[in-house]
C-alpha cells in the first residue's frame, strides 16, 4: 500500500506542481489547505481565490482537498509575538516562526491525526539524511531558496517533511503547472509578510500597536529629525528616514544604526561604512 502524503495546499503554483510530482511518484496523496488569517477584506486577503485555485488543481490530480481554520493558533503563537517583537524595537520575520509553529507543528499533527506518515510543501529547499541525522539544505535554485525560512525546523520535523520542487527552477514549476492545465500557472508570487500583503505596513501596525512618534539623533548627539515610531524602523534601514546627506559634513546617506527604546530615539550614521552599522 502506498504511503500517504498529506500537502499544504496554498493555491499557488509550487505547491500545486508539489502535488503532481508526489501523485507521479505514486503516493497517496491528501491535500490540506490552510486557513490561518481571519480576514474579510478580499482586497488585501485572497484566501477566497486561492482556496478555488487550489480546489482546480486537486480536481485535476483527482485527489482530495480538505479546508482546515488555524487562524487561532496563528494569531496566538504568531502574531502575537510578531506585536511583541515591534514593540520593543526589533524587526520580526512572523514566515519563519509560522513554518515552526504553524506548518511543521499545527499542521504536521493534523496530517498525521488523518492518517499521514509525512507531509510535504512547495518550499524551494531540500533534506539530506546522513547517519540517521536530518540537515536542511540550501536549494540548488539560488534565486528561490527558502532554506531561511526553515532554518528553526527541528529533527522530528524534517524527518517527516517532503520538499518536492526543492531544487527545481520556477520557469520549470510553471511550465509543468501550465502543462497540467493548472489556473495559477502564471499565478504572480506572494511577497511580503503573509497577513499584511500588499497593503501599507505602517497603517497595518496602527491597527494594533499605538504610535509613538520620536527624535532621530546621530551617533554624536546631533537631533536631525524625527521618527513616526520605532516600530517602523529596522537595522541598516536607508529609505523613508526623511532625513538627507545636507545634514552631515559627506554627501552621503544616512543609516539606522541602533534604536533607543528608554528615549523613544531613532540612532542613525551617515555612509554605508559607518562601524554602527557592523556592531
Amino acid at each position: 500500500m502506498a504511503e500517504t502524503i498529506i500537502i499544504g495546499m496554498s493555491g499557488g503554483v509550487d505547491s500545486a506542481v508539489a502535488a503532481a510530482m508526489m501523485v507521479e511518484e505514486g503516493y497517496t496523496v491528501e491535500a490540506v489547505f490552510m486557513k490561518n488569517w481571519n480576514e474579510s477584506d478580499t482586497e488585501f486577503c485572497t484566501a477566497t481565490e486561492d482556496y478555488h485555485d487550489a480546489l482546480q488543481v486537486c480536481e485535476i490530480l483527482g485527489i482530495p482537498l480538505r479546508s482546515v481554520d488555524f487562524s487561532d493558533e496563528y494569531w496566538n503563537k504568531v502574531f502575537q509575538l510578531f506585536l511583541k517583537e515591534c514593540q520593543i524595537g526589533r524587526t520580526p520575520n512572523p514566515d519563519i516562526l509560522c513554518n515552526k509553529e504553524i506548518k511543521f507543528r499545527v499542521f504536521l499533527d493534523h496530517a498525521l491525526d488523518l492518517g499521514a506518515l509525512r507531509i510535504a510543501t512547495g518550499h524551494y529547499a531540500y533534506i539530506n539524511q546522513t547517519n540517521g541525522l536530518y540537515q536542511l539544505c540550501r536549494s540548488a535554485n539560488t534565486e528561490k531558496d527558502q532554506s531561511y525560512f526553515l532554518y528553526a525546523l527541528n529533527q522530528d520535523q524534517l524527518s517527516k517533511s517532503i520538499f518536492p520542487i526543492g531544487n527545481c527552477k520556477k520557469s520549470k514549476v510553471r511550465q509543468k503547472a501550465r502543462e497540467l492545465g493548472f489556473h495559477n500557472h502564471d499565478k504572480k508570487d506572494s511577497t511580503g509578510i503573509c497577513f499584511i500583503g500588499e497593503r501599507n505596513y505602517r497603517q497595518f501596525l496602527k491597527r494594533f500597536l499605538p504610535t509613538q512618534p520620536g527624535q532621530i539623533m546621530t551617533d554624536e548627539g546631533e537631533i536631525i529629525g524625527e521618527h513616526d515610531g520605532l516600530m517602523y524602523y529596522t537595522y541598516g534601514q536607508r529609505q523613508g528616514l526623511g532625513i538627507g546627506g545636507g545634514f552631515g559634513e559627506k554627501d552621503a546617506p544616512w543609516y539606522v544604526t541602533d534604536k533607543d527604546l528608554d528615549l523613544n530615539t531613532l540612532i542613525v550614521g551617515q555612509g554605508h561604512d559607518h562601524p554602527e552599522l557592523y556592531h
